[in-house]
């Protein structure tokens, strides 16, 4: 059954629950099994209507199904049993006993034998084990207390706990809209239709000179009834009307369909039950770019799609019990602007392009490299910090002979090309160019000013007018549209043409892809205002309707995917900024404040999800997305055309901006300021440039790790963003095979290394150890959670901790700092977050956890159990997989939540499916337990560590061991067994740490190669633990001597040591107190935490005054030459970014 077709028995059910059709619904739920009701199935318990619980349950499940059923029939039949002796009936015992219990008897026959024991009883209170069996009443509630819990523990009734969330009469208003949508189709539609059946579709009779009113300020509907203007319907009382303004139609954009002759709606029906169209796919939005016109697929939304979403607490994982509902991945975002006073509107760069800019697009990672087209056909790149232009490249037709014969004639009767749109792919490894004549031309681009033909498309007769990537079916695909009337989608990897959408009357002047759970769909605008969306199919236009100014229209989505939005400029000058109703293709609001007549077509953007922009009046116009009232307006110091054409970044802390007289001016707010700032102190040596004769090349994984990690010097909540960003869109291995990234060579030139900082009093740096009213002996895991607010450690007494941090006047974000102190949190139930133990020692136990994404909750293990607890409350979930053999590390699936990588002290992995609680691999390559266990989404691969000093990678496809090595220890360095080496991968999602008490390495994973290793003194003490920085810039390392280390990434040197007596009390000597482990701030680079041997969790960051761990390397006419001129991991922090 069809997803649709299963939601449409839930209204159904919803229906009959609100007509009183009891015995119905729950006759439905149980022929469906869809919907267990446990509030009924509590009532016939309770009642002891036997016959009818087993019946319900039988819906669901039969007795031998598993384990969990067979409990729960057992107990229903032994209670009905118990009941029957209880009231000396014995004779109906015995048939229950034959009937019912029988069946048992081949699983436990002794218990059976010892149920029909109880006949020759006078009375069965007389066993021992039923001594404290009470009154009927009570013993069917305790009953029922035991179901319940074998209820959600059984996988067969997952997902099937909880009735979905839906409005009050859901299908009277999905009629309702039904028929609004027939009568839009009357040829002559009454003002007050008469309804007199559901039977056949509704039409209008003869108008008698009656027509119904055009609804006011709803151009996309053309003609509807008003609200409310179907009179009751059936004998049930009214249908409720739908949401003001307009009645929706059931199909939302889907109305009016238009009259040329390309094939119609599939399924038109009011509900259709076969192929999902453009409205459900509308309803529960992703988390799209902010680029409009550019669509990241969400790495779970194939998985997400293909199942029923579970109901209940809100996670993402789904586990043995029914406790970890999937929930949309992305859908944390960095903190919102504040106040106006956060847009970008100081002039901060001022660029000469040479033309007259048509279209801007800022990368979606190096968020400072801007890429320009203009009105003469040039394209040109532009890294706005450094204020170099790294690209300038003219109009040519790579290959004028594969050319049309139209494009040539054309080419030769008027040379003269703009360009229409610049665009970059999701992951910028490509970038896009459409033309005003016929082609579009794809570059590859590799980082700095390496750019390299890879397409040139005969796209279209006439201009090609618009340009954007999408993702459809997992391949990355270029939709054009043009003057021919037409859009059309080329695979972006040959240019094979996949699709050609056909319907509109006019030239089209928009794409705007988009999608929504698994739907894919594109939007599309045309030169006679028309709008139409259209699915990956042949099936023609889902959406026919005018856009408000009827002349060219582009259509945005706010950074969240959640809002839609349009901006128009008619023939007659007036301009619009509109948002849209989804679900009824409705206009939502008007935003106000544009010119009369304005002089151009005006250009919009959307930042965030707060902001709008758009060029109007000689000026940068600003809403508030939820105030149609003009929020600001900004002339950018003056010198701008009438229409600039803008463009916000990624983050939007910059704003592009067309200027007079073919100049650029970069807009800026105070994050926006800093990031520029960073490029301007650490650019390139022009002098150094010239000598080497070419510019130097750089990675463009490194250069987009080194751009988030100067975005990270920003405030808090952009430096999320920065950073959670960079960790999803390395998406296109294609850059890796053209630049090979590795670790630079250590340089002898001294200039380039920084200055090592010693820190030997409390007074050089901010530490703070957190409060303790639990005792524990000492920290052996320590992770922030990913909102950055809170630090969770994991104690060798299989007890957990969690500090919490709150906003207050000393701490505005609310994140962990070393200046305010948290609370050691625990709920109002007193209860600790305790792991199972098994019988061996705690200094025998592995100690291991993983966090949830939402931070919702903690899957761990201390040598028994692997226990799940709910972070809020504390409680345990569940607990899976005893010993032996015994958990010692766990890793979530990056892409498929409810796969978790299992480590054993068996030197096993075990990939656990969750959801169906299944091992579904057991990888076999180590010889001592698991220490240390990483994926790679780039690479579609998993890395292992163990106690063996080997690392394996293995395939997370197929789950196929792909490579392995043997750690390279220093010269007569012996392997202890109780050795742990962890891993941990670098943003690039390329290489990977490797820690070991005897070095500290990166790998590169392709080929399992060491390409930097250090290694302390043989004198020296042994690393206990390290971690990369949240932007893989740094490494912080701890060792047993209580020292901890701070090393530059880019050479592995050593750039700040923290002595104990920086943080330790003189009390205390460092020979009895160790650092253990070691965890990076998810959000601030500089900041890091200790767990230590005693117990004791110490917060680390820099004094303000310095904001970084030591002293950069100095800077040479005003360029630092600390950045390697070869591709490089991480070459670059947030104090060395390359340009």
């Amino acid at each position: 059954m069809s997803s649709l077709s299963r939601e449409l028995v839930f209204l159904i059910l919803q229906f009959l629950d609100e007509e009183k059709f009891k015995e119905t619904v729950h006759k439905l739920e149980q022929e469906s099994g869809f919907f267990f009701n446990m509030k009924y199935f509590e009532d016939e318990v309770h009642n002891g209507n036997w016959d009818e619980v087993e019946k319900y349950l039988s819906g669901f499940t039969k007795v031998d199904d598993n384990r969990y059923s067979m409990k729960i029939f057992f107990e229903i039949r032994k209670q009905k049993y118990l009941e029957a002796l209880d009231k000396h009936d014995r004779s109906k015992a015995v048939d229950i006993l034959v009937k019912d219990l029988k069946v048992f008897s081949t699983f436990n026959e002794e218990l059976f034998k010892e149920i029909t024991q109880l006949l020759t009883l006078e009375n069965f209170r007389e066993n021992e084990q039923l001594s404290k069996y009470g009154d009927t009443k009570s013993a069917r509630a305790i009953m029922l207390v035991e179901l319940k819990k074998l209820i959600e523990a059984n996988p067969l009734f997952r997902d099937k706990l909880q009735f979905p969330h839906l409005k009050n009469s859901r299908l009277r208003t999905l009629i309702n809209q039904s028929l609004n949508w027939q009568h839009q189709l009357c040829k002559n539609p009454r003002p007050n239709p008469d309804i007199k059946t559901l039977f056949v579709d509704h039409s209008c009779g003869q108008p008698n000179g009656a027509r119904a009113p055009s609804p006011a300020n709803n151009p996309l509907l053309g003609s509807l009834p008003k609200p409310g203007g179907f009179p009751p319907l059936g004998a049930h009382g009214p249908f409720q009307p739908t949401a003001a303004p307009v009645p929706a139609p059931l199909a939302g954009w889907m109305s009016n369909p238009s009259a040329v002759t390309h094939p119609a709606v599939s399924g038109g029906g009011a509900i259709g039950l076969g192929a999902p169209s453009i409205p459900a796919a509308l309803k529960h939005p992703r988390t799209p770019p902010t680029n409009p016109s550019v669509e990241y697929p969400s790495a779970d939304s194939e998985h997400v799609s293909k199942r029923p979403k579970p109901m209940g607490m809100s996670d993402e994982v789904n586990l043995p019990v029914n406790v970890l509902p999937v929930s949309f991945a992305g859908h944390g975002h960095a903190q919102a602007f504040n106040a106006p006073d956060d847009l970008p509107k100081n002039v901060v760069r001022t660029l000469n392009q040479g033309s007259s800019p048509m279209s801007m697009d800022f990368h979606p990672v190096q968020q400072t490299l801007l890429l320009v087209g203009t009105n003469v056909g040039e394209i040109g790149l532009w890294e706005v910090g450094s204020r170099e232009r790294l690209i300038s490249k003219s109009f040519k037709v790579w290959d004028l002979n594969a050319c049309s014969m139209p494009l040539q004639a054309a080419l030769l009767k008027e040379p003269d090309v703009s360009v229409n749109r610049v665009i970059w792919s999701p992951d910028g490894s490509l970038f896009g160019v459409a033309y005003s004549r016929h082609i579009v031309q794809i570059y590859s681009y590799h980082g700095g000013d390496d750019m390299r033909q890879h397409l040139e498309i005969d796209a279209h007769v006439g201009g090609v007018n618009d340009l954007a990537f999408s993702n459809p079916n997992k391949q990355l695909c270029v939709i054009t549209c043009g003057d021919d009337k037409t859009i059309k989608v080329w695979d972006a990897g040959n240019g094979a043409r996949q699709f050609t959408f056909e319907g509109h009357e006019a030239p089209v002047y928009s794409v705007c892809p988009h999608y929504k759970e698994s739907i894919q769909f594109i939007f599309s605008t045309a030169l006679d205002g028309k709008i139409k969306a259209w699915l990956y199919d042949n099936m023609g236009s889902r959406v026919d309707y005018d856009a408000p100014g009827r002349w060219c229209t582009t259509m945005a989505y706010s950074a969240d995917g959640t809002r839609l939005f349009s901006c128009g400029t008619s023939k007659d000058g007036e301009s619009y900024i509109v948002e849209w109703n989804e679900s009824e293709g409705a206009v939502k609001r008007t935003y106000q404040g544009f010119r009369k007549r304005s002089l151009g077509v005006v250009q919009f953007d959307t930042t965030k999800n707060r902001f709008l922009a758009a060029g109007d009046d000689f000026s940068i116009k600003f809403w508030d997305m939820d105030n149609v009232q003009l929020l600001t307006t900004v002339d950018a110091d003056g010198g701008l055309p009438a229409s600039p054409r803008i463009r916000f970044n990624k983050d939007g802390t910059l704003l592009a901006v067309s200027g007079n007289e073919n100049g650029i001016k970069i807009l800026a707010n105070v994050d926006g300021v800093r990031l520029l700032r960073t490029f301007e102190n650490l650019s390139y040596d022009a002098s150094r440039t010239s000598e080497a004769g070419t510019k130097p090349t750089i990675n463009p994984i490194s250069a987009a790790a080194a751009v988030a990690a100067a975005a990270a010097a920003g405030s808090a909540s952009d430096r999320g963003a920065s950073v959670v960003t960079m960790a999803g869109v390395a998406g296109d291995t294609r850059s890796l095979g053209d630049v090979k990234p590795r670790i630079p060579e250590d340089s002898n030139d001294k200039s380039k290394i920084w200055k090592l900082t010693e820190i030997n009093e409390p007074s050089q740096c901010r530490s703070l150890r957190l409060p303790e009213n639990v005792r524990v002996n000492k920290i052996s895991r320590l992770i922030y959670t990913n909102s950055g607010s809170a630090i969770l450690a994991l104690a060798s007494n299989a007890i957990h901790l969690l500090w919490k941090w709150t906003r207050s006047e000393r701490n505005s974000t609310g994140k962990a700092t070393a200046n305010v102190l948290p609370q050691l949190w625990q709920p109002s139930s007193g209860i600790l977050m305790t792991n199972d133990v098994a019988d061996t020692s705690s200094e025998e136990a592995v100690p291991c956890f993983a966090l949830s994404k939402n931070d919702s909750y903690v899957m761990s293990a201390s040598g028994g159990k692997i226990s799940l607890f709910n972070m809020m409350t504390f409680k345990t979930m569940t607990t899976f997989m005893p010993p032996p053999p015994a958990a010692t590390f766990l890793a979530f699936h990056p892409q498929d939540n409810n796969i978790i990588a299992i480590g054993m002290d068996d030197s096993t992995i075990q990939i656990y499916n969750v959801r169906v609680d299944e091992v579904k691999s057991k990888l076999k390559g180590h010889s001592k337990r698991i220490t240390g266990l990483a994926f790679s989404h780039l690479l579609n691969v998993l890395v292992s560590s163990g106690a063996d000093a080997q690392l394996c990678v293995w395939s997370s496809d197929g789950w196929e061991k792909q490579r392995t090595r043997v750690l390279q220890l220093p010269n007569g360095r012996p392997l202890s067994s109780q050795s742990d080496t962890r891993v941990q991968f670098h943003q690039d999602q390329a290489h990977f740490l490797v820690v070991h008490e005897t070095q500290i390495a990166i790998y590169e994973t392709t080929k399992l190669e060491c390409v930097k290793q250090w290694t302390p003194r043989e004198s020296g003490a042994p690393i206990s633990h390290a971690t990369f920085s949240c932007d893989s810039q740094m490494i912080y390392a701890s060792f047993l001597d209580a020292t901890v280390c701070v090393f530059t990434v880019a050479n592995l040197r050593l750039r700040c040591r923290i002595s104990p007596s920086a943080y330790l009390p003189a009390s205390v000597s460092n020979a009895s107190v160790q650092p253990l482990v070691i965890a990076a701030h998810p959000q601030e680079a500089n900041q890091f935490a200790l767990g230590l041997s005693d117990g004791g969790v110490h917060v680390f960051e820099p004094l303000e005054s310095e904001g970084k761990w030591g002293v950069p390397p100095p800077i040479e006419n005003g360029s630092a030459s600390s950045v390697p001129t070869t591709p490089s991991v991480g070459a670059s922090g947030s104090d060395q970014a390359p340009r």
